[in-house]
């Protein structure tokens, strides 16, 4: 079963979306062959954060410091629900192009196992060790943890290899009409938009593997766009 979906490092229902698709799996019995397709949220980002989180996001929504540190808290305990070590209060917001063209790299290197290595450890990397995914260093260290070479990484991160093949991603989310992360399609066929529930995805697999008739996407679940986050 072929699933493909959408996201960004820094976007949390992203990361919350992906553990409840792992439940999910497990709980339908099925066997997934996933690709993750980028899809930056701030494609303008800097290479390094610009103040904190809680003023970012208040500034963002035009939210009280406190009501901004309570939406934050409220993400941040969703993660830890799903057994995620979250801290989205003390993030720091930066570009996402290299992370997502390392994941390319990974992806075309050793295939879709090498890609959700480097990815969940990216999640971690932002979400949990609060680092900057616009270092380099931060970078390289992930990908020599995943068992890449260290010249390989060196010459990719000093060029722009993959960024054609992120933008394609973000084209073609563009012709799928995806305007929100994350965003799954099962089988090119089965999309769950947003950070749907475990029961929710585990119905769309098992229906997925009946190969029954598809539902319309649901546009329901807690996700995240150019223009911020929603839930």
């Amino acid at each position: 079963m072929k699933v493909v979906y959408w996201s960004d490092y820094s976007c949390p229902f992203c990361y919350i979306g992906e553990a409840r698709l792992k439940k999910a799996v497990e709980e339908a019995g099925v066997n997934i062959v996933p690709e993750m397709k980028a899809f930056q949220l701030d494609p303008t980002a800097g290479l390094h954060a610009e103040g904190d989180t809680v003023t970012r996001f208040a500034k963002k929504y035009g939210l009280s410091m406190e009501s901004a540190a309570h939406r934050i808290d409220m993400i941040s305990e969703m993660g830890r629900g799903e057994g995620i070590d979250f801290r989205y209060a003390t993030t720091l917001f930066t570009n996402t192009m290299d992370a997502h063209r390392l994941t390319k790299f990974a992806f075309y290197k050793g295939g879709p196992v090498l890609a959700e290595q480097i990815a969940e450890k990216l999640y971690a990397a932002y979400f949990t060790d609060n680092l900057e995914l616009a270092d380099h260093s931060v970078l390289k260290r992930i990908a020599m943890e995943c068992g890449l070479d260290e010249a390989d990484i060196d010459e990719l991160l000093a060029s722009d290899r993959y960024k054609d093949e992120v933008l394609l991603d973000e084209r073609e989310a563009q012709r799928y009409q995806i305007y929100a992360v994350p965003y799954f399609l099962v089988n090119g066929v089965y999309a769950i938009s947003g950070a749907d529930s475990v029961e929710h995805i585990r119905e769309i697999l098992e229906r997925a593997k009946k190969d029954e008739a598809p539902s319309e996407s649901e546009k329901t679940g807690m996700h995240c766009g150019p223009d911020g986050c929603h839930f």
